[in-house]
């Protein structure tokens, strides 16, 4: 029976490691689908960037009771799962409790620490499940998040609030059938735990047979929930749990509001108001295609930041557009072009490269109305707790509507032909536009 349960656990093991790495092998091939951009300067910010910004939740701590209840939640569940090691060990050689004995009274202090974390999770996750639910938070009732967004973050909940109450019943358990003797459990010895053994009154009715089969129980679905969770991260808005440390690292470093220009449209001017420097014949540059349309012109950058993106709506919260009411949401940019990524990746998968579906990220997934609205303001950019920027994506679509498609607005098509022909926004030639200056003599 014990060598039917170590094959079992290994292949199960093995089966959900091999299926993580296929999506996860997936995902990365859908983000080099973008264009390539140099990220490699000053290493020595980046890595405070994901020490502060990725460990630390330094933007979270603008509300500090909901960044807490989150620390808790995250740190919780990421330290706790220390004890999976010790699980797969026990699960391949049939052993039980592994570490007890070399550990000898840390090993107490160890589970007592995992145990209060667990609680923590378990109390945050409740809260954070009654305010997503019940409490009128308009981020969280957004139509953003309407069908299976909005069912995601409370299946997470949900699973972590089940993974931390198997974690102290099969702690319960376990203390409860040493005490008792029974079989191997009474070998290693650890002793109660600090908040499982309040759970004895509860399951104490029980036979050790019961008992044995609980403590088996708890012990397979806990680890085959951690790997159900596992594979259902790459599906999920919580693959920022793993994405947001390397997009902290290659975050923008630049100051905000400082945007991107492009040397072409940069040497175009330079060539209006200096026309012998413009180049002729071969020298002339190839015809260049400005902004982007699909996600294969946006950069890798942007791609990993729709990946990365939590769906917690702070962006749009913050953003003024969406605030008086416009169609404007910088969540549903990073959630567009993240879907427009997974359909691509798909028609890639079917056909062994990309074929065209007659549809684009702009006009199919985001409308020019919505980038219309943008102020380029950096609000969202600001409120990003993992470093996207939904700016830049904004950008760079615009930018193709009005270079490529001239698809503006009045105002602006006239602000654009009077630096074109005047080389300044007003409708003045530049002979006339110091006359106001001799009207004051």
């Amino acid at each position: 029976m014990q060598i039917a349960q170590q094959i079992l656990f290994i292949v199960l093991s093995g089966f959900s490691i091999w299926l993580f790495a296929k999506k996860a092998k997936e995902i990365s091939r859908n983000i080099n689908l973008g264009r390539d951009e140099d990220i490699s300067d000053n290493k020595s910010q980046r890595w405070k960037n994901v020490l502060l910004l990725a460990f630390g939740q330094k933007k979270m701590f603008r509300n500090p009771l909901v960044a807490v209840m989150h620390f808790f939640v995250y740190a919780g569940f990421v330290i706790i799962n220390i004890e999976v090691l010790e699980i797969v060990l026990d699960g391949i050689f049939g052993t039980h409790r592994l570490f007890a004995e070399p550990l000898g009274s840390f090993y107490q202090f160890l589970i007592n620490a995992f145990e209060i974390l667990a609680f923590l999770v378990l109390v945050a996750c409740v809260i954070f499940l009654i305010r997503r639910n019940s409490i009128k938070i308009k981020r969280f009732i957004s139509k953003d998040l309407d069908g299976w967004p909005r069912s995601d973050a409370n299946y997470i909940l949900i699973t972590e609030i089940v993974l931390m109450s198997l974690f102290l019943f099969l702690n319960a358990s376990d203390t409860l059938l040493q005490t008792r003797g029974v079989a191997h459990y009474a070998a290693h010895p650890t002793g109660n735990f600090i908040l499982s053994q309040y759970l004895h009154p509860i399951i104490n009715g029980m036979s050790n047979e019961g008992l044995q089969t609980l403590e088996r129980a708890c012990w397979w679905l806990h680890i085959a929930g951690i790997y159900a969770f596992l594979n259902y991260l790459p599906y999920s808005k919580h693959l920022h749990i793993i994405l947001a440390f390397p997009n902290a690292y290659y975050g923008r470093l630049e100051p905000m509001g400082q945007m991107e220009n492009m040397p072409s449209i940069q040497n175009e001017v330079l060539y209006a108001m200096q026309p012998e420097l413009a180049p002729t014949g071969e020298q002339a540059p190839a015809v260049q295609k400005f902004g982007a349309k699909d996600i294969q012109d946006l950069s890798w950058k942007n791609l990993m930041d729709a990946y990365s993106c939590t769906e917690c709506g702070r962006c749009s919260a913050a953003c003024p557009a969406n605030l008086t009411g416009k169609l404007l949401s910088p969540r549903k940019i990073m959630m567009d072009t993240r879907d427009r990524v997974s359909e691509v990746g798909k028609n890639i998968a079917i056909n062994g490269e990309y074929k065209n579906d007659g549809k684009s990220l702009l006009h199919d997934y985001i409308s020019v109305e919505e980038l219309m609205a943008c102020t380029t303001c950096n609000a969202c950019v600001q409120e990003c707790p993992v470093s996207i920027n939904p700016l830049d994506i904004i950008l760079q679509l615009r930018r193709y509507l009005v270079m490529e498609e001239s698809n503006t607005s009045p105002e602006w098509a006239a602000m654009f032909s009077n630096v074109e022909n005047n080389f300044a926004p007003w409708k003045f030639s530049p002979d006339e536009r110091d006359k106001w200056a001799e009207e004051m003599k």
